[in-house]
């Protein structure tokens, strides 16, 4: 997805403001909220010595006798819990626990307030702790703490608590000293309750006005960022695009200069230059491109004209040559047999020398027969005539016609073949494997073994010929197959291979050489069985 710069611009500046004043509204936040909750905790302990100090007021004065309403009992743990005067009004003894409790009954039922004296050794079993209260209180016993506090929900309303220990004293002896207690003992403890519902919607209020006003600054903050930065920065910037834009479709130089007086004036400026020294390179590259093309289209018809009165000359030649050597040839082969059915010794030398004619007549013909099938595969003139034959007649046919010379040498030629039915060139394909038997004749030692292979793999005809002579290094095995590149073999050419490649490729396949588990090379080559549909006789182009 693709943004202006002014959405960019106004994103980023929302990113950072909103991470900043979120970061703002939190701190601020915690720290209201942690100055509510020390407040309602000191109002906590406000309360707790209030109780304490009540207790004691009443604990000093040995309790407080109350006249007996009809819903209250005497104390049942006190002794002398109720008394009555001389008119008969009866009143009923309250000690510090009794004064604790009704005090917190009247607290509750204002909803300001409770409190609960508890402690781990009971007398009345009203005070039975809760989980919270019985926690402190074994803390308070082992001397960790001296004082807890917690938030909990009891319904739908919360609650700070806040629990602290009561300690024996003197006046506490009279009820409790059969229990075992000394003076600072932990008796109990008294836990204070105090609503804090109005405190947390009051907190609830003052976020929601937190959040507001920050979200209120943050909009106009990047307003007034995104309306100065669209008429300082955006503006200008879009004015030198436009200017650009038009430069490109046009060339127009004529370009004015944004005035701002600061880094986009500068880019103006900068702009109009660049467009001023473009246009002059421009123009420049121009003429020289035009001189350059003019030069290449004369150099280009010079080697044109050069390279196709040298390709007309090769043909010519080799056309012209081969006539008369074929004729000479011809001549030295008829003259070669009626010298040797002649039995004078004086004529010995005539035979050798009529025979050292001959080869050298055979080569010239080799010669210019390869030059011009090689210049004819160059030249994309090879005419290739296409037909469905069994590869592995050709083989044996070629295969058969090399014996006589391999047994000169005493060279043995092993064939495994398979059939494999496939279009291509049988002259083509003869010529090819004639070459790469010629090649693996001369490179073989005597005594030694041709392999000559065909199989179809992949859909592919595999044609293979392995020798046991001298293996080809593997910096050379890419160029033997170019043209003119020889291995110091008497009477070649340099030829045979690169026209060889030029065939296969013609073919659609391709040819190379590995080493061969015999101990010599292997040339091998692959062809498409079915190759492409092809239609008599044309002219196919072989890459060298």
């Amino acid at each position: 997805m693709r943004f202006k710069l002014s959405m960019k611009y106004a994103l980023s500046i929302m990113v950072v403001l909103v991470v900043v004043m979120g970061s703002m509204f939190l701190a601020i936040y915690k720290k209201h909220e942690q100055m509510v909750m020390t407040q309602i905790d000191v109002q906590a302990k406000a309360l707790f010595k209030q109780v304490v100090i009540t207790r004691r007021w009443v604990a000093d004065h040995g309790g407080v006798y109350v006249e007996k309403l009809p819903w209250m009992e005497p104390n049942p743990y006190l002794r002398n819990s109720s008394i009555t005067d001389a008119k008969g009004k009866r009143y009923v003894k309250e000690n510090p626990a009794m004064v604790t409790r009704q005090l917190s009954q009247y607290a509750e039922r204002e909803k300001l307030y409770f409190f609960h004296i508890t402690s781990l050794k009971l007398i009345n079993p009203e005070n039975a702790p809760d989980a919270f209260e019985k926690k402190a209180l074994m803390a308070f016993e082992k001397k960790r703490i001296g004082e807890a506090s917690t938030t909990e929900r009891n319904g739908r309303s919360f609650y700070y608590r806040y629990i602290a220990p009561l300690y024996i004293e003197k006046t506490c002896l009279e009820c409790h000293s059969h229990q075992g207690y000394k003076i600072g003992d932990v008796r109990g403890a008294i836990s204070i309750s105090v609503p804090i519902d109005g405190f947390l919607a009051m907190m609830a209020v003052e976020r929601r006005y937190m959040l507001g006003g920050m979200v209120a600054v943050c909009l106009i903050i990047i307003l007034t960022l995104f309306m100065l930065t669209r008429r300082v920065v955006i503006t200008p910037i879009r004015k030198i695009r436009r200017q650009m834009n038009d430069f490109s479709k046009t060339g127009n130089v004529n370009i004015p200069l944004i005035e701002t007086g600061d880094e986009i004036e500068d880019l103006s400026r900068s702009f109009r230059k660049m467009a001023n020294d473009i246009n002059e390179y421009h123009t420049s590259l121009q003429e020289k491109i035009k001189t350059a093309t003019r030069e290449l289209t004369e150099k280009n018809e010079a080697l044109a004209e050069s390279s196709q009165s040298k390709s007309d000359f090769i043909a010519k030649t080799s056309h012209e040559l081969r006539t008369p050597l074929t004729a000479i040839k011809g001549a030295m082969d008829y003259l070669s047999v009626k010298l040797a059915m002649r039995e004078k010794d004086e004529e010995g030398d005539l035979i050798v020398f009529f025979e050292v004619i001959k080869k050298n007549a055979e080569r010239l013909i080799r010669l210019v027969g390869n030059i011009l099938d090689y210049e004819r595969i160059s030249m994309g003139t090879v005419e290739m005539n296409f037909r469905e034959t069994n590869l592995k007649d050709v083989f044996q046919e070629v295969v058969a016609g090399f014996v006589p010379l391999a047994a000169k040498k005493n060279v043995s030629i092993r064939t495994k073949t398979v059939d494999v039915s496939a279009r291509f060139d049988e002259d083509r394909m003869k010529q090819v494997l004639t070459n790469l038997l010629s090649n693996a004749l001369n490179f073989s030692p005597d005594s030694g073994n041709i392999l000559v292979a065909l199989e179809c793999r992949d859909g592919k005809a595999c044609g293979f010929v392995e020798d046991m002579g001298v293996r080809i290094p593997q910096d050379e095995r890419e160029n033997i197959f170019t043209q003119y590149y020889t291995r110091n073999v008497a009477g070649g050419t340099g030829l045979g291979l690169a026209i060889c490649r030029g065939i296969i490729e013609a073919h659609g396949g391709e040819i190379g050489v590995e080493d061969s588990p015999l101990g010599g090379s292997r040339f091998w080559f692959r062809i498409p069985k079915q190759g492409k549909e092809r239609k008599g006789s044309e002219k196919t182009t072989a890459r060298n």
